[in-house]
């Protein structure tokens, strides 16, 4: 009974994380760290989550990947032979990676880049089978809820964005979109010029250090992706607006009435 409570507590936590897309010990070192630790590690969406065992249900630390800047293999030997390293540089500091073989190796670096960087890695050596698990984990990922995202951001094309501005032209004429490569945004405007719809496109990239970028003749980076449109709005002085689509609610709570059950006239009588 008590592994059956414990079981149901487990899904019920690791439903309440993202998706996981990879999971297996590896023993962790941060530059905080005096000794290397083993852990349970799970990459659920761009997260890792470590765990003290396997059969645990509550994690002890996690590491954001969208603070990753790169992720390389590291050939300093190991007292374990068959083990293989990789170093994660994050913005704040390096942290070392041991995992049980090559193969791991090149598993945990594929499935790191695919969710930080949404497409698929070309250097490494994967079997067909351990491809396909990526591109799996890129396109769920790729329709995860974006966190903190601005209000005026959709996820649409860019003809499904023009469309867009065009149909609710009067709410606003800016929105953000995803880029064409999956890992990019864009931003599109619309604006009148006598009497003619004239659109504008304009690429937002991520850079090394977590920022944005809007790649004009001069780039111009932005902490984030709010910025972006902020600086939009104030660069046209407010000539753009950001398209923000507010859903309608009912303003009371009532409930359908059912037709009353029709009249039943005695025999050989007529309704009035």
């Amino acid at each position: 009974l008590w592994g059956l409570l414990m079981a149901t507590r487990a899904a019920r936590q690791r439903n309440q994380m993202p998706p996981c897309y990879y999971e297996g010990f590896l023993e962790k070192r941060s530059f905080r760290d005096k000794t290397s630790r083993k852990l349970w590690t799970c990459l659920c969406g761009n997260t890792l989550f470590f765990f003290n065992d396997k059969k645990d249900t509550d994690y002890i630390e996690t590491l954001d990947l969208s603070r990753l800047i790169s992720v390389t293999d590291d050939s300093s030997p190991d007292r374990n032979l068959d083990a293989a390293r990789l170093n994660l540089q994050m913005k704040d500091g390096n942290i070392k990676i041991t995992v049980p073989s090559a193969e791991a190796r090149e598993l945990w670096k594929g499935f790191i880049h695919s969710v930080t960087e949404l497409s698929l890695p070309s250097s490494l050596n994967l079997l067909p089978g351990q491809i396909h698990m990526l591109k799996e984990a890129i396109e769920q990922e790729k329709v995860q809820p974006q966190a903190d995202m601005p209000a005026c951001y959709y996820n649409v094309s860019r003809l499904e964005a023009m469309l867009l501005l065009e149909r609710e032209s009067e709410k606003g004429n800016l929105l953000l979109r995803p880029g064409r490569n999956g890992s990019s945004f864009a931003v599109t405007t619309r604006q009148d010029l006598d009497g003619s719809s004239i659109f504008k496109h304009y690429l937002v990239t991520r850079m090394h250090d977590g920022r944005f970028s809007i790649e004009v003749e001069n780039p111009v980076p932005c902490a984030t992706l709010h910025d972006v449109v902020t600086f939009l709005v104030d660069k046209t002085e407010g000539a753009l607006a950001p398209l923000v689509l507010e859903e309608a609610y009912e303003k009371s709570i009532t409930g359908a009435r059912p037709p009353p059950p029709p009249r039943l006239c005695p025999p050989n009588q007529v309704a009035p």
